[in-house]
């Protein structure tokens, strides 16, 4: 294989897995440590991927902007963010993650007494200057078009942690599970997941039936999901097969406990 079709090919390769270990790179082309980690290089320099310790993660530009992203559906996730807001209580700790959803939620907690954990920039500083709020930032590779942290520094970080409650978005939901948009997202979420004690997904009626590059989780790892009334009945049977808490807008939602 030329270099150039190799280089173009490993750039594909770490798209599409969002993030790849070195080793990785050895195995799936069959070429030497010392090559895979000179092309790795090579793709930094002209800003493709994003070399990091033991590999490296893409950083073109497949991902939605997280400004398309904010007008998408923004209606509904300004509801779902009042509802999810109205069930957490002062004194909570919440840990959210960099998801657009999330974001409005973050604008709902202003004024509010709590602990807010996050690996998102734009809710960092949204909240950072809210005398009410406690804010703890997680820190690591901050990926440019979202302005999550996220890779392996995030993950130790997210092991200290312990939340009660742990609010996240998502890209898609269908029988398999729960997907988001990039392997090292979902990598840094699934720890988020493993410091909470509860798991809400707060997400758009029209993720349903969607996939996206990255497994996340099976279904029945959420503890609760609060979406728009575009549920159809037939999700919300599935989900609560699966011992799902489904609360759809505009039916009555018990306070949370």
């Amino acid at each position: 294989m030329l270099l150039n079709e190799r280089r173009t090919q490993i750039l594909k390769y770490i798209e599409e897995q969002g993030f790849v270990s070195l080793q990785k790179i050895v195995e799936h082309f069959g070429i030497s440590e010392s090559t895979a980690r000179r092309d790795v290089e090579y793709l930094d320099g002209i800003s493709k991927v994003q070399k990091t310790r033991g590999g490296a993660a893409y950083i073109g530009e497949s991902m939605t902007s997280f400004e398309d992203r904010t007008v998408a559906a923004l209606k509904e996730k300004r509801e779902i963010a009042q509802a999810v807001a109205e069930m957490i209580e002062a004194g909570d700790v919440v840990l959210l993650d960099g998801g657009t959803t999330t974001l409005e939620v973050a604008r709902q907690l202003i004024g509010r007494l709590l602990t807010v954990v996050t690996n998102s920039v734009p809710i960092i500083n949204l909240l950072f200057n809210q005398p009410g709020i406690e804010l703890i930032s997680i820190g690591g590779y901050v990926y440019p078009q979202t302005g999550v942290a996220l890779g392996p520094i995030a993950q130790a970080a997210l092991k200290a942690i312990h939340a009660r409650r742990l609010i996240m978005s998502v890209g898609g939901i269908t029988e398999a599970g729960l997907f988001n948009s990039n392997s090292l997202l979902v990598e840094t979420e699934r720890q988020m997941m493993e410091s909470a004690d509860e798991v809400w997904v707060v997400t758009d009626s029209g993720k349903f039936g969607r996939s996206a590059l990255a497994h996340l989780a099976p279904l029945d790892s959420m503890d609760r999901l609060i979406t728009d009334d575009g549920l159809t009945d037939e999700w919300r049977q599935r989900l609560e097969q699966a011992g799902v808490e489904v609360i759809c807008l505009g039916e009555p939602a018990e306070a949370a406990v």
